[in-house]
């Protein structure tokens, strides 16, 4: 009987160490010490805007990004706003007809243009706000204009109708600056790949600035706008929340960004002061396809 006993209290013992030596993530602030998401979620509650930088493949990212808008939602309720860098800001009018219930999901994937995970990893969070009647709002730039700055800097988009730089942040030529750590750091790549030029860090610049120009739009006092976006847009507190503190200084700016690590028992040290949350995730996470 004794034995028995032992035998059942050795198993459970086991198992639940199995289960706390295999988290699927942990959180930890720009220190580097260990936060619980309960905690995060009472400071994500104060902010302006919150930006979730994401890795796209990943699924723990995307179930957090779920997950915190919910419980966002449940404090801030039609004071919520939604946006994020996988939808062009051209396609407004398509995202507006269907948050208004004018046609069914097969319509509106058919007509806007969508990241290949979309229906795995971005339309839980778009039927959210469809649910809840809450805006969402397609912050990127059209990639057409991103390329054709690539190609040919930014005297490209001279060439451009007024109506097509209504989706170019305004302020991007006047504003640029090469010597920002996150677009000077591009240029050190260069003869590292083919697909990096002089010109490639004004066309993430034009990236940036034009989400954060549709942020500010679409947000207003009181209201607490979560952004979806590559970690890259949002990491060190520079891209896009370089643009904001720019356009607009002093708003209540979270970041919350997600890297992989073989050990994450503890924050690497490359990884500190990175955003005021770094969710680590395990190298080997499962990765969805994009």
């Amino acid at each position: 009987m004794k034995k028995s006993l032992l035998f059942i209290l050795l198993a459970a013992f086991a198992t639940l160490a199995f289960k706390n030596d295999k988290p699927a993530y942990v959180i930890y602030d720009k220190d580097g010490k260990q936060v619980k998401y309960s905690k995060m979620m009472k400071d994500l509650e104060t902010a302006d805007i919150v930006f979730y930088g994401e890795m796209h493949t990943d699924p723990i990212s995307h179930w957090l990004e779920y997950n915190i808008t919910r419980d966002l939602y449940d404090v801030k309720k039609d004071n919520l706003v939604l946006g994020a860098e996988m939808f062009e800001a051209d396609n407004q009018l398509i995202m507006n007809e269907y948050m208004a219930g004018d046609y069914p999901d097969k319509k509106f994937e058919a007509e806007i243009k969508l990241w290949n995970n979309y229906k795995t990893d971005y339309k839980p969070l778009v039927e959210f706000a469809r649910e809840h009647n809450l805006p969402f709002i397609a912050t990127d730039i059209p990639r057409r204009y991103a390329s054709m700055i690539y190609k040919n800097g930014f005297g490209a988009l001279d060439s451009l109708s007024p109506e097509a730089k209504r989706y170019i942040g305004p302020d991007l030529v006047e504003l640029y600056d090469p010597e920002v750590k996150c677009y000077k750091d591009m240029l050190s790549m260069q003869g590292m790949g083919a697909h990096v030029n002089e010109n490639f860090p004004k066309a993430q610049a034009a990236k940036d600035a034009t989400m954060a120009h549709f942020i500010l739009e679409n947000w207003a006092p009181g209201k607490l706008f979560i952004h979806y976006n590559g970690s890259y847009h949002s990491d060190n507190f520079q891209g896009i929340v370089w643009w904001i503190n720019k356009l607009h200084p002093g708003l209540n700016i979270k970041t919350i960004s997600t890297v992989y690590q073989k050990d994450i028992s503890k924050l690497d040290e490359e990884n500190l002061n990175l955003a005021d949350y770094v969710v680590v995730v395990p190298e080997d996470m499962t990765k969805t396809s994009r």
